[in-house]
């Protein structure tokens, strides 16, 4: 790749070096120069641009990313659309991230030009959870490049998700051991439980002896138990201690006791037939993140968890005082990150006497076309924003999980519905992909596109498709802006926002006219009845 000043007469198909901005014409790093461009430049006397051109044999950051990333993720794991070289990864179902940290170094070893950064191994993820991020340095590399890293030829993480199970738990009693501590135990455990997709079933209280702890055991597993956790009056101080002891003496065994994490020192892990029994730490009654919660995780995940895998523990293993460790047991309420706004509230005017979004197009409401776009997306929540005729585009999206909010004030414009959208959303949107309801060529794939664009934290903060260079919808925002979208007025967005914050702003050009294309006009209707069925 020759990186260098490259005179304009020379800079088609050149990739730009570095972001430019020349009268009213702006461009972006990574933009490839075309005939416009150059123009443009021209105009304003620019006579050189510092860009890169590929030599033969090298493919493209975003082709050889979408290449190279296909290749990565096992089972569990969704791989995002390619942008600016980089391709995200993101778990499809809650569970363990398991990752091949061997196989990891020899990748990354490949060559400096390709990176992969992952979560650690074992991270319990959520649905939807970022998990591991490809980078493409350059902006392009060489063919062997790429095929040294196909060459491995192994996914080198997965998902091992959550398998729900019926679990119980016994605990021991000795004098002096209050019973709010006992019923705080069941209420600690079970959120635990919940939280990893298993239910407490079963829960009984038993003197702390060796004879009443087994027949406990033993009656439990009877039941159907198909996991026993024990949580004792007194701490596990050795191989022979009441639990330990218990479990032996109904023909059972025992694993491992004690690992290399803080707090959860005093873990015991043993059977009983095929089902496991685990002696839980004296921490395991409080809900902080201790050794106890590692192996339960592992567990429910159907991973090994033997004494190997327990000794392993010790590096990272300190979770004393580190206050984000309890974040991964947070209960999800099942949104993203980005929220979807469907603004389906206008009047037609300029469509005359029909309500443009209750059209059929090949047999759906146009309208239920833009919404199960950002659906399929799998944006949430989605809120969509109705008022002109708010019953029959209700009806039109009969089904759909989404939620309605009214503006009464929809006959003002635009702006009214935006700010009623804005409003609903709840704390937890870090961005909206704010869309209209009449633009039902939208397709779900370039919605994730720029959903997979967004990262605030890089600075790409609004995300903007294009088609043939021309800005279109949806666009996505972050929660920065909100505040200022809701001081617009009128029939009008937020677009003046866009030219005020450009540095924080990236384009992701479409490969069709999908997002340019609103219907909201007669002469509209007629060319997109000349590419889809339409019924008025």
């Amino acid at each position: 790749m020759k990186f260098a000043s490259i005179p304009l007469a020379e800079a088609k198909g050149a990739v730009l070096a570095h972001g430019l901005k020349a009268g009213k014409l702006t461009l972006k790093k990574g933009h490839v120069l075309n005939d416009a461009d150059i123009e443009s430049l021209r105009g304003v006397g620019q006579l050189s641009v510092v860009a890169a051109r590929l030599d033969r044999g090298e493919v493209g950051e975003d082709r050889a990313a979408s290449e190279i990333g296909q290749a990565l993720g096992g089972s569990g794991i969704r791989t995002a659309s390619a942008f600016t070289g980089r391709v995200n990864f993101h778990a499809t179902d809650a569970g363990l991230l398991v990752v091949d940290r061997d196989a990891v170094d020899r990748f990354n070893l490949v060559d400096e030009s390709v990176t992969l950064a992952t979560l650690a191994p074992y991270t319990m993820v959520a649905p939807d959870q970022l998990v591991a991020t490809l980078k493409i340095i350059p902006f392009a590399v060489p063919r062997a490049t790429i095929d040294a890293c196909l060459g491995l030829r192994a996914a080198l993480f997965s998902l091992a998700r959550f398998r729900a199970r019926r679990v119980g738990l016994i605990q021991t009693r000795l004098p002096g051991l209050k019973e709010s501590v006992l019923d705080k135990t069941v209420e600690t455990t079970r959120a635990r439980l919940v939280a990893l997709g298993s239910n407490l079933v079963e829960e009984r209280r038993c003197p702390h002896t060796v004879a009443a702890l087994g027949a406990a055991i033993a009656e439990m597993i009877k039941a159907g138990v198909e996991l026993v956790l024990v949580a004792g009056a007194s701490a596990i101080v050795d191989r022979r201690d009441v639990i330990p002891a218990a479990i032996t003496a109904e023909g059972g065994t025992i694993e491992h006791f004690g690992m290399p994490v803080d707090p959860g020192n005093l873990m015991l892990v043993g059977g009983l037939g095929a089902v496991p029994v685990l002696g839980l730490p004296g921490c395991a009654r409080s809900p902080k993140v201790n050794g106890f919660d590692w192996v339960l995780e592992r567990l429910l995940a159907d991973l090994p968890i033997g004494a190997a895998e327990i000794m392993r523990m010790g590096v990272g293993g300190l979770l004393a005082d580190i206050p984000m460790r309890p974040a991964p047991r947070v209960k999800t309420n099942g949104e993203r990150a980005v929220a979807g706004l469907i603004l389906a509230a206008g009047q037609s005017r300029r469509m005359g006497t029909i309500n443009k979004l209750l059209i059929s197009i090949d047999g759906k409401p146009m309208v239920r076309h833009a919404v199960e776009a950002v659906q399929a997306a799998r944006l949430s929540p989605i809120i969509v924003v109705t008022g002109h005729e708010r019953e029959k585009v209700e009806a039109a999206l009969a089904g759909l999980p989404v939620r309605f909010v009214f503006n009464p004030d929809y006959a003002e414009g635009l702006s009214t519905s935006l700010k009623s959208g804005l409003a609903a959303l709840p704390a937890s949107s870090l961005g909206a992909l704010i869309a209209l309801g009449d633009m039902p060529l939208v397709a779900s794939s370039e919605i994730e596109r720029l959903v997979a664009a967004f990262n605030p934290l890089e600075g790409r903060a609004i995300v903007v498709p294009t088609s043939r260079g021309k800005r279109g919808n949806p666009i996505l925002w972050a929660r920065e802006f909100f505040a200022e979208m809701q001081n617009v007025a009128g029939d009008v967005g937020a677009r003046h926002l866009l030219g005020a914050n450009s540095e924080l702003l990236v384009e992701i050009e479409m490969a069709g006219d999908g997002v340019l294309t609103d219907i909201d006009t007669p002469q509209a209707l007629a060319k997109l009845a000349a590419l889809v069925k339409v019924e008025t």
